[in-house]
């Protein structure tokens, strides 16, 4: 008999979310990772993460993004952590552009409320952002953030709670499928499982690399600005941002400590070519691009940066997800190329991804997200 039901390679935001659903539906289940969970080293940390419903990357995610707002929610009852805060999301943009033109479309598809305004009506509205005359914007009611790290942990907490095995400092050297099960080596022992997950973020390349797929891992730093008052603080209700621009896509989020208001470029980045390696100082060039955002948009931020961290996109040749199981070995499911914007899915793919393992199956409507969709494969 396998040591295990199942194996979770890579223990981060989505593998934390599988190692809890496994657990609760009693599997023996066994979690690795080469860090402690809540680590600052790949893409699940910097404090905090948007969430939203009306989402503009595609419609279908809309139902999964209804179930992730009650898998939230529910871990929060279970576990007393408060992990998301509904403070609103203000999105800017031309009237034509994908932003808006996107969350229109989903809106309109599945019923969710949302609020037109006017460039004038915004900026009033909103004190301290600028709306350009040629921008609308729209106001999401129902979108928040979440608390990126305690969400990891919590997940990680609770399925430990029910029995799950985790160990951390173990970096994996390889898997094989034998027979209808799964061998998995690390730097410190074999293990055997019935059933595999692979969540392994920016690492996805080095575990998946036979399906063909380009996973880039693009380096993406996160800023803190400094403010004049307290327009920003989310207790004075400053709601998250996003503005779709000619120079880019930048979005943030209202104050919620000392360091001020925090500021990132959703478009572009560096690619990476080790995410072990991956540089962690203030790229200056990326820093100014930012700050060119915060000095003409951001009315009330000063110029001064108080910190700033580096995360990583893991990039898919069409920006969203793959979600499926292995097209050559049914006993193994992954989750991967979430594409920057994953997070706030982590509860819900955790779940998915339990399913495929264990059932063979998921009723969660991930079928667009399949390894096999046309223009993925890129051999």
């Amino acid at each position: 008999m396998a040591a295990y039901d199942a194996i979770v390679l890579g223990v981060g935001g989505v593998g934390s979310a599988a190692l809890y659903h496994l657990a609760q539906r009693g599997a023996r289940v066994l979690g690795i990772d080469r860090f402690e969970p809540g680590h600052d080293r790949g893409s699940s940390h910097g404090h905090t993460r948007l969430i939203r419903q009306a989402y503009f990357e595609h419609p279908n995610y809309v139902p999964m993004v209804r179930r992730a707002f009650q898998l939230w929610h529910d871990l929060e009852q279970e576990s007393g952590e408060r992990l998301y805060h509904q403070v609103g999301l203000l999105q800017i943009g031309l009237p034509t552009g994908e932003v808006l033109s996107g969350v229109r479309a989903s809106a309109r598809l599945h019923g969710l409320a949302i609020e037109e305004l006017s460039a004038r009506e915004a900026g009033a509205r909103f004190g301290g952002f600028r709306v350009p005359p040629s921008c609308e914007a729209i106001f999401e009611h129902r979108a928040g953030y979440l608390l990126v790290e305690p969400c990891v942990l919590t997940h990680a907490e609770q399925a430990a709670r029910l029995g799950a095995e985790l160990h951390s400092g173990e970096a994996v050297r390889g898997w094989r499928a034998e027979g209808a099960g799964v061998i998995v080596e690390t730097d410190r022992a074999t293990y055997t499982a019935d059933r595999l997950i692979i969540s392994a973020g920016a690492w996805a390349s080095q575990l998946l690399g036979e399906l063909g797929i380009r996973f880039e891992v693009r380096r993406k730093p996160l800023y803190w600005w400094r403010t004049r008052h307290d327009t920003y603080r989310a207790d004075r209700g400053c709601p998250g941002f996003l503005y779709e621009l000619p120079q880019g896509c930048f979005y943030g989020f209202p104050q919620i400590d000392t360091r001020g208001i925090k500021v990132a470029e959703h478009t572009g980045g560096p690619v990476v070519e080790d995410p072990l390696t991956v540089a962690r100082e203030i790229d200056l060039e990326d820093q100014q691009r930012v700050a060119g955002f915060v000095n003409e948009y951001l009315s009330e931020a000063t110029k001064h940066c108080t910190d700033h961290i580096v995360c990583m996109y893991t990039m898919t040749p069409d920006g969203h997800f793959v979600v499926d199981r292995h097209p050559d070995h049914p006993q193994i499911a992954l989750a991967a190329g979430l594409s920057g914007h994953g997070f706030k899915f982590t509860c819900v793919l955790g779940e998915a991804l339990s399913q495929l393992a264990l059932d063979g199956r998921t009723e969660l409507p991930i079928e667009f997200l399949s390894a096999s969709r046309p223009g993925l494969r890129l051999k």
